[in-house]
């Protein structure tokens, strides 16, 4: 447990540098013969360039035709767009500023307002510049690292690094850039020395070391950690090598289209070929949907009920730097193609992968052993369980995703599995509901219309609306209502889209009360996948896809679910409650706006609404675990702004020991076990003795729940809630 938390914010920098970006110019390095570089980089520049250039400019002549004809935002190309691609290529290559200087970026600055004028003549000269001189110092990166991991640093100076990427500014020229890469290259040696000497005075472990072993010393770490350094290079370039013109055209292109909105992306054809890959029945991994973004894999999605999401620890956004099989040395795949990351992520049923991760909320790395395992379809539909509470029984529904199949209407989707499962609780007596909505990143529109319509008589659900049009108000147009008891519904800041348009629903028609994160994602818009090929038949081959923004959501009381998201009726306290997080965190993104309100009508379901709600506050605001997990809140948001560290080993390792000392105190924050049994339903009870499973996974489920805090405080509001006698509706 202990080295799971060593140098938290350090270490995030530690394995970026010596993983990704290559060592600086020496005085040895210098003095190479010139000529010899510039052979050695034109083989390299000529390899790498574009075997299809007409391809090329087909491709910026269609996307910019599509975005301008039906993107929701009707965006001028002009001298702010412009500079949005310069700005954004430019960081796309290089985002922690360890290959241009300021030097190059006069020369770039040439196209920095001309890139509009560019497009529109199908030009791409810009990209070419960038690219080119890209390829080149790719290349004096491979000639120059070798030499400069070949002798050790000084770890007694007193200096310190800057790990503020984002502002911080471009070398001014080959011998700032010089202490850049000295410094990143320093820090990547000095956490690998200090994780090696905590571990071999850790006595966490005894069992594993032998009596007449003896401990290595500072020099014989430091020349295993320039080893390791040297290694990860290597690894990294030869990667670097694999991609093709392509695969840094595609971030060109994603530079202008991410230009509309950041949901807004350009997939080639391979990776249009994977997103349109339909999961079979059952797959062996660890349940997680990965994208590459830049030299970076990212979580994108856990599968519910998958390996990884009973696991606990990997979170949406979080970056994968290195891949291990159980106890074997860990492959870095930063920079890696994502069809070859994959390839080791995966594997068989019961085996350990062991990931080394960049935690999205704080910087921190984090090892996590997951053991992968078959991931079913099944886990990803709705499920439910029973818990008596004061003598009640009440229902707890999962709903991991909106899921629908357009191409067979006539299969499950998640509207009709919601009422199948309500109808089913119903018949168990359940005094009450809850429907979990918490990490459900969203889907169909028309599920969430038909499964808020199980909760009302009829009326409005959403409003959507295209560019340039007036907003279209969709309706539950069924009178039937499925439940018409006390709702509670819990959501976090990872529920978004469809999620909040359910929830918004509820709480605008103040059917339900929303308990959670302060608000949830942000995610208002809708995206299409548009083949650019349909709109340029003629051309021979494959020229991947558009994601496109065509749609934005808003709530029936008028306001854009965009940006603001739906704040909760109850906020609890969690670890990103300090944090900018969510679609007002992403560059780009569209702004909340609003239109008119829909004709809709508030409920009076409940006659002690606002007293619940108190009451909750209350329990919540003098709840020890809450507090200590609204501490750590605050600790998590003072860490991600510290970006200074010192490079003088003591020095170094006295504020590696402090962190971890500090960490110590939020050890067990979220351990929580309440005295509550769950069950499944009886229907699932007769499946258990053919689906021994099902069973299982079960089991382990509602162990989860039985240890889950903020559930339990839901039902304590759940439990509160009294109906208005034949409550009717509130005529306005």
């Amino acid at each position: 447990m202990k080295k799971k938390f060593i140098i938290p914010f350090i270490a995030s920098i530690v394995l970026f540098s010596s993983s990704i970006y290559s060592s600086s110019f020496d005085e040895k390095i210098r003095k190479k013969s010139s000529q010899n570089k510039a052979q050695d980089s034109s083989k390299y520049v000529n390899r790498h360039l574009s075997k299809d250039p007409e391809k090329d400019r087909v491709i910026v002549y269609v996307l910019k035709n599509i975005l301008s004809r039906y993107h929701y935002v009707k965006k001028e190309l002009n001298d702010d767009f412009s500079e949005h691609v310069y700005t954004s290529f430019i960081d796309g290559l290089d985002p922690n500023k360890r290959y241009f200087t300021q030097e190059d970026l006069k020369e770039f600055s040439q196209f920095k307002y001309q890139i509009d004028d560019q497009l529109r003549n199908t030009n791409i000269d810009f990209y070419k510049l960038v690219y080119h001189r890209f390829l080149e110092k790719l290349t004096a990166a491979k000639n120059n690292y070798r030499t400069l991991l070949a002798q050790p640093f000084n770890y007694k100076k007193n200096e310190v690094i800057n790990v503020d990427y984002e502002n911080l500014p471009f070398a001014k020229d080959e011998l700032e850039l010089v202490d850049y890469w000295r410094k990143q290259l320093k820090l990547s040696i000095l956490s690998r020395i200090e994780e090696a000497e905590t571990a071999q005075n850790s006595s966490e472990k005894p069992e594993k070391s032998t009596k007449n072993k003896t401990k290595k010393s500072f020099k014989e770490l430091e020349i295993e950690a320039r080893k390791e350094v040297l290694t990860n290079m290597n690894e990294l370039y030869e990667r670097i090598d694999e991609l093709e013109n392509s695969d840094w055209y595609s971030t060109f292109l994603n530079s202008v289209v991410s230009g509309f909105d950041p949901h807004t992306t350009y997939m080639s054809p391979r990776i249009k070929s994977r997103f349109d890959q339909e999961m079979s029945g059952k797959l062996e991994g660890i349940g997680a949907r990965l994208q590459k973004k830049g030299m970076y894999t990212h979580v994108v999605e856990l599968i519910s009920g998958g390996p990884a999401w009973k696991q606990g620890e990997l979170e949406p956004d979080d970056i994968i730097l290195k891949v291990a099989q159980s106890d074997e040395k860990p492959l870095d795949i930063v920079g890696m193609r994502l069809d070859d990351a994959i390839k080791f992520i995966k594997g068989k049923k019961g085996t350990e992968v062991r990931l080394t991760v960049k935690k999205k909320i704080d910087g921190t790395i984090k090892t996590i052993p997951i053991i992968r395992d078959v991931v079913e379809l099944e886990e990803t539909f709705v499920k439910s369980s029973i818990v008596e509470k004061n003598g009640e029984k009440y229902g707890v529904i999962n709903l991991p995703r909106f899921y629908i199949d357009f191409n067979d209407l006539s299969r499950r989707d998640a509207a009709k599995d919601m009422e199948k499962e309500i109808d089913r609780l119903k018949n168990e007596n359940v005094k009450g509901l809850i429907v979990d909505l918490r990490n459900n990143g969203g889907g169909s529109l028309k599920t969430a219309i038909e499964i808020g319509g199980l909760f009302i008589k009829e009326g409005p659900i959403v409003q959507v609306k295209y560019r340039g049009e007036a907003p279209l108000v969709k309706n539950d147009t069924d009178t039937k209502t499925q439940w018409n008891g006390p709702l509670v519904v819990m959501v976090n800041e990872f529920s978004a889209s469809a999620s909040e348009i359910f929830a918004a629903a509820m709480q605008d028609y103040k059917r339900g009360i929303i308990i959670g994160g302060k608000q949830t994602y942000g995610k208002g818009t809708v995206q299409n996948v548009m083949p650019i090929n349909r709109f340029y038949e003629k051309y021979p081959s494959d020229l991947g896809a558009l994601k496109m923004t065509i749609q934005k959501f808003y709530r029936i009381n008028g306001g854009s679910t965009q940006i603001e998201g739906v704040y909760s009726d109850i906020a609890l306290p969690s670890k990103y409650s300090y944090m900018e997080f969510g679609e007002r965190d992403l560059d780009g993104a569209l702004p909340w706006d609003k239109v008119q309100q829909a004709n809709y009508h508030p409920t009076n379901s409940y006659r002690n609404f606002s007293d619940a709600v108190y009451n909750s506050q209350q329990r919540v605001l003098h709840n020890q675990k809450f507090n200590e997990i609204n501490n750590y809140a605050k600790w998590l948001k003072k860490n991600q702004e510290e970006n200074v560290y010192s490079l003088k080993y003591s020095t170094f390792k006295k504020e590696s020991e402090t962190k971890i000392k500090e960490s110590k105190k939020f050890k067990d924050i979220f351990k929580f076990d309440s005295d509550l049994a769950f069950k499944s339903p009886k229907y699932e009870l007769n499946l258990f003795s053919k689906d021994t499973i099902l069973k299982e996974k079960r089991i382990v489920w509602h162990k989860n729940l039985k240890k889950d805090i903020y559930l339990n405080e839901a039902l304590n509001v759940l439990s509160e809630l009294k109906m208005t006698e034949n409550y009717t509706i509130i005529k306005q």
